[in-house]
């Protein structure tokens, strides 16, 4: 093992705009023996998430950027195939939490845990419902939306890997759920597989128009991904003392002037408005909590999922670019190696 080669992603250049050639470099280098308490950790499954674009970019942010030179930082599932700490054992699957985009990733044993079997879940379940887009839906709806029965939540980016868990989540608190998506095949699949109420198609229809249809009675919680034209029709149709968790603003990542703030933002004042931004890990301490609540729902099979893997580990950066686009269903994750038999 130490005379085997490690690739990877190292950042080279600050985007503008959106990603491009160049701007991350894959790099070979050998690996180093371990030391006491370490371990070596073999990426199966890479997360790409919009943060990944915050991060390559120097801006103030929940975190410090990637510093040119440094490998590019990134959520992951990996198997351990080396260690000197006594708590795992090569075999032992493990989420790497915010490691390196690399083959391996060489941690501090005692920082990781062990992942559990839970009868027929997939590996993928974690990257997903149980991982970090899972508890950001759970957090952000439970704690910040505090849904009701009988109210109407509308989720923007809806079928996404966060989205897609919101709606279901608030479906099962008894809640009317709307999603914003782009395209017929994802519209189709929040109302038949994934149980929305409604679907609104961004690429082919007046979304205020589809608002005033699907929400007859106003929108009591709006769980925000996008940002932008959405957001402001979304805005305008909030009832009194509606909640809006305010979780992302992809639609704005790529951008290259500042981005002015929700064309109607008074109403937000009128409609008395509880808006709270948000980042999963806020939430760490609790994690145990909502992994418990999110696996008895999925093992009960009240929640659906996608996992949308793309090949290849020397694919990654120009995979990124499918958030933005919008080409993804469910969690977009980059499959480095198989999964352990």
């Amino acid at each position: 093992m130490v005379n085997e080669k490690n690739q990877t992603w190292v950042l080279r250049n600050r985007p503008v705009g959106d990603l491009k050639e160049g701007d991350l470099e894959l790099v070979e280098t050998p690996l180093a023996p371990l030391e006491d308490g370490q371990v070596r950790a073999k990426t199966i499954y890479l997360s790409l998430d919009p943060t990944n674009r915050i991060w390559m970019s120097d801006m103030d942010a929940y975190l410090p950027p990637v510093q040119i030179g440094d490998p590019m930082r990134g959520g992951g599932l990996s198997v351990i195939t080396e260690s000197r700490f006594e708590g795992l054992a090569p075999g032992d699957i493990v989420n790497t939490g915010l490691a390196g985009w690399a083959i391996y990733n060489t941690l501090p044993g005692a920082a990781l845990t062990k992942l559990p079997k839970l009868p027929g879940v997939p590996l993928t379940a974690f990257m997903g419902p149980l991982g970090a887009t899972g508890m950001t839906a759970y957090f952000g709806l439970m704690d910040i939306g505090k849904p009701k029965a009988g109210e109407t939540v509308v989720v923007s980016a809806a079928a996404g890997a966060v989205g897609s868990m919101v709606g279901q989540i608030a479906k099962i608190q008894g809640c009317r759920v709307v999603g914003i998506a782009g395209g017929a095949d994802k519209c189709r699949w929040l109302t038949e597989v994934a149980g929305f109420d409604a679907a609104i198609d961004y690429k082919n229809e007046d979304v205020g128009a589809a608002l005033d249809k699907h929400c007859p009675k106003g929108i009591d919680i709006n769980f925000e991904n996008v940002g932008g034209k959405i957001m402001d029709e979304v805005i305008a149709r909030l009832n009194d003392f509606s909640r809006m968790p305010l979780c992302g603003l992809i639609s704005t990542y790529n951008a290259t002037t500042p981005v002015p703030g929700p064309y109607n933002f008074a109403n937000l004042l009128m409609r008395r408005t509880l808006v709270k931004g948000f980042i999963v890990i806020d939430y760490f301490p609790r994690f145990p909590e909502g992994m418990q609540q999110m696996a008895q729902w999925l093992m009960e099979g009240k929640l659906k999922f996608e996992t949308d893997i793309v090949e290849g580990f020397e694919k990654a950066p120009a995979s990124l670019s499918r958030l933005f686009e919008g080409k993804n269903l469910g969690k977009l994750v980059v499959q480095v190696s198989p999964e352990p038999v």
